[in-house]
């Protein structure tokens, strides 16, 4: 299959990139895969070192200026790599791609993903799930429930949740996971429950809800814990908002992380506390890593996480709830099953296997559409 994927995003892209280079990475070889992307952009970067994946620097603009250049450009490379589906990531690449397939010989099938949970409505979504979509993809139930109710519902849908490298993302050998905590913490006392989140650092993630928490809690139980938020270092109002709370030297930030996975490796246990959010690929590592995983019941996250099983569900926003998970976690120790537990829901369910296939059979049930 002639595969080509598109996102708009011209810098860091986040849980699209990563999506995409995802993807790249399972079906290059089996398929010719092309990555249409901006030269600047995280995406770029990555799938262009994937070996066998073609990289096309590319913008999809909003202004009529620039994107009538930009559709001229997208509509030569329909025609020269003669693909059968373009995956397309967001509107803004959705809308020139639908304009850059008009009057092809051999129009490629659409393939949207949907990868967040605002509102699916308006004009644009209505034409272009009219016009320009063979199928869409919602990256958990939640989101794909949403298109059920939109333009969409008309068209092959299919909830395809995150994959992620279990074999990357996999727990550590006791004395490594020592060296990562002790790098990034120094030396804590055995006692001390270490918590982790790869999640970002933007308010609406949740974490400063989880250090709200912690700042209720009294001393001594407070002495107890360690919070590590990997992503950019708060800024502005959300610094001002945490410095307030005194919690210097228990909440640490090591920055933007290439190896996420060492984060993960220095924790008791992972937390996703978003007020919003489509699926995570941060709680799916958290989950692979065998770390059970405290999460928001916001959008897709209560499908990845089994309360009581293999992580926590508390309500988003929630400071109570998470002060309440904090005094039981720090008198009650984790029980004994849940790592292995949370290893084996990322290996059944979230795996790059698991997600390729069942990406591959939608793609074929959209291509064999009349």
């Amino acid at each position: 299959m002639r595969i080509l994927y598109t996102n708009f995003h011209p810098r860091n892209g986040g849980g699209h990139a990563t999506y995409v280079v995802n993807l790249a990475r399972c079906f290059q070889g089996a398929h010719q895969v092309t990555v249409a992307t901006p030269g600047t952009s995280r995406l770029y970067v990555q799938a262009g070192r994937i070996p066998g994946v073609r990289c096309v620097a590319a913008s999809f603009s909003t202004r009529p200026a620039p994107m009538l250049a930009e559709v001229a450009h997208l509509r030569r490379l329909l025609r020269e790599g003669d693909f059968d589906l373009v995956h397309v990531n967001g509107s803004a690449d959705h809308r020139q791609a639908m304009l850059a397939r008009l009057g092809l010989r051999r129009p490629p099938r659409i393939v949207w993903t949907k990868h967040n949970t605002m509102p699916v409505q308006g004009f644009g979504h209505w034409l272009r799930a009219r016009c320009a979509t063979e199928g869409a993809i919602g990256v958990s139930e939640f989101v794909t429930a949403m298109l059920r109710r939109s333009a969409y519902r008309h068209r092959p849908l299919r909830a395809i949740h995150h994959g992620v490298d279990a074999e990357r993302f996999r727990p550590w050998a006791p004395a490594d996971a020592r060296e990562a905590r002790r790098a990034l913490l120094g030396e804590t006392p055995a006692d001390v429950l270490v918590l982790a989140s790869v999640g970002g650092t933007d308010r609406d993630k949740g974490w400063l809800v989880l250090a709200q928490a912690l700042a209720r809690l009294p001393q001594q139980q407070r002495r107890r814990v360690r919070v590590l938020v990997a992503g950019d270092v708060p800024r502005g109002r959300l610094q001002q908002d945490f410095q307030a709370l005194g919690l210097d030297g228990l909440v640490v930030f090591p920055g933007l992380v290439n190896d996420p996975e060492r984060i993960l490796a220095a924790a008791d246990a992972g937390f996703v506390l978003s007020f919003h959010e489509a699926c995570s690929f941060a709680a799916c590592e958290s989950l692979a890593m065998g770390l059970p995983t405290l999460v928001s019941d916001v959008g897709g996250l209560p499908e990845v996480v089994r309360h009581g099983v293999d992580g926590w569900i508390v309500p988003a926003g929630d400071v109570d709830a998470a002060e309440a998970w904090l005094r039981e976690r720090l008198s009650q120790p984790i029980p004994a099953g849940m790592p292995a537990a949370a290893r084996a829901r990322a290996q059944e369910s979230f795996s790059m296997q698991v997600f390729a296939r069942r990406t591959l059979e939608f793609y074929r049930q959209v291509c064999a559409q009349d």
